[in-house]
């Protein structure tokens, strides 16, 4: 098998874990992929996860809850043509293997399409990269006595804040997540890739009441790193956001509503550009043609200037991954250029269907989950327009610094987006924050409506989860600030 692996002690250490620990080889491997291709099938692929993830959440001084979880299984998928076949097992043995695989191979017997013979193309090769992050266990890297103290530690900073914050609540969480991945094709080599993959997010919810008057805020971060990352900067800068996000909303006052010209911030804001613009990027959807962006490649579906990546490469990013849930390796996709579609996110099945390369986008929830096309880092480049220029260039409109939930509706690009914190800006000048605003629009008409575009991108903070179809997977996200003219804003002023 051919192995995509930054490190090959990681491959060594899933082997242990998978194989080692149930008395397996990778013969028995082999045997299970050879079962399936008893009968015409196209791809097939083994997915063994491991995960152990803990959460401790801390509430007006007191430990609410904790939590301590362990999964554990191997999903088998057959592809034959667009059909999928798909089985788990949270018994990691011969005998589960041979029976998952049994039950997959009938996908060549239920009416399947009979191939193109197309080979499925995967990520060009390249060099031994450094590993995008330590293959360390962060549940490891702290005591659970050390844990609660800095849950105490960041509460009695945010109230320390100012007098008015009367409740905060604090999480913290992490995983340890050992994955391996056999697969076989009909039309390239065979693969074994593994990934052990930390993940660590510190979150901070603040309330503050003054006459009566009741506000919210929020603060977070994380990666793929171990606890030992929430040093007191970070807890100080933890506590300094969602205070002042609450505070800033205690005094605001109800938002406008019409078109008007609306200043999007730099990093979280890209959450916008996420929903209402990236799930529609997704190959998937494409292949379908149910998405607003289906069959324009090579058309102009943004302002110039607009550049759009999807990086799954970024080092220590919560969306980051060596490989993905399908054994390639991540890269860094380019979907829009200056404007220009030039690409989708995909994964092995609908690169394949739509005879394009894999971009290292197949994502999974567990081993007990299809792989889709999903996500990784996603961002807006730079422009060259200095944030203060940007908003001195508005007479009359809004300046979007953080939002909260959202819809959209990928087959027409409809969104609507709140806004958790937002300021009115007058002449040139940020006045008065506004509560209450709502952003509603499309996306592929809003990236048409963007004038000006920011020198100051910046990625969230490591908070970000996305959702599709019933499974949850951690994603990153960001853009720098932008000004989008004529986007219509709901509010209550």
């Amino acid at each position: 098998m051919k192995l995509i692996e930054p490190h090959i002690a990681t491959l060594s250490t899933a082997k242990d874990w998978f194989l080692g620990r149930y008395g397996l080889t990778e013969l028995d491997v082999t045997a299970a992929l050879d079962e399936i291709f008893q009968h015409r099938v196209d791809y097939a692929d083994l997915y063994f996860q491991y995960a152990r993830s803990e959460s401790w959440s801390l509430e007006e001084g007191q430990v609410k809850s904790g939590s301590f979880d362990i999964e554990e299984g191997v999903g088998v998928r057959a592809v034959t043509g667009d059909k999928q076949a798909f089985s788990y097992s949270d018994d990691i043995s011969r005998e589960a293997l041979m029976t998952a695989a049994r039950a997959t191979r009938g996908i060549a017997r239920n009416g399947a399409h009979k191939s193109s013979g197309k080979p499925i193309a995967r990520a060009k090769s390249r060099p031994v990269r450094e590993a995008l992050y330590a293959p360390m266990d962060p549940l490891a890297t702290m005591e659970p006595a050390d844990k609660i103290a800095l849950l105490e530690r960041l509460e009695k900073l945010a109230r320390a804040r100012d007098p008015r914050i009367t409740h905060v609540m604090a999480n913290l969480a992490g995983t340890y997540e050992v994955v391996m991945v056999a697969a076989s094709s009909r039309f390239a080599s065979d693969v074994l890739a593994a990934d052990i993959r930390p993940l660590v997010r510190l979150s901070l919810t603040v309330i503050a009441e003054q006459d009566g008057r009741r506000e919210q805020g929020f603060a977070g971060g994380g990666g793929r790193f171990g606890y030992g990352f929430f040093d007191a900067g970070k807890l100080e800068t933890y506590a300094n956001e969602a205070v002042n996000q609450a505070l800033v909303n205690l005094d605001a006052r109800p938002a406008p509503a019409g078109p008007m010209t609306v200043v999007l911030g730099p990093g979280w804001p890209g959450v916008l550009l996420h929903e209402a613009i990236g799930h529609g990027l997704e190959g998937d959807f494409n292949r379908k043609g149910s998405s607003a962006f289906s069959g324009r490649i090579g058309e102009r579906v943004a302002a110039p200037g607009i550049t759009i990546v999807d990086d799954g490469t970024l080092p220590d990013r919560r969306g980051s991954l060596n490989v993905d849930d399908e054994g390639n390796a991540t890269q860094c996709t380019t979907l829009i250029e200056d404007g220009i579609l030039k690409g989708y996110m995909q994964d092995t099945l609908n690169a394949r269907l739509m005879k394009t390369g894999v971009t290292g986008n197949g994502r999974r929830e567990s081993y007990a989950s299809l792989p889709m096309p999903r996500m990784t880092n996603t961002y807006m480049l730079n422009g060259t327009r200095d944030p203060k220029e940007i908003i001195a260039s508005v007479e009359d409109g809004l300046y979007a610094v953080n939002f909260g939930g959202g819809q959209v509706d990928i087959t027409n690009g409809k969104f609507v987006f709140s806004a958790t914190e937002a300021w009115r800006i007058e002449k040139g000048k940020v006045t008065y924050p506004v509560k209450g605003a709502t952003l509603i629009g499309n996306g592929p008409d809003a990236l048409t409506r963007v004038s000006m575009i920011g020198n100051d991108m910046a990625l969230d903070g490591g908070v970000g989860t996305c959702g599709k179809e019933g499974q949850s997977i951690p994603v990153g996200l960001g853009q720098p600030t932008l000004r989008i003219d004529g986007l219509t804003v709901g509010g209550t002023g």
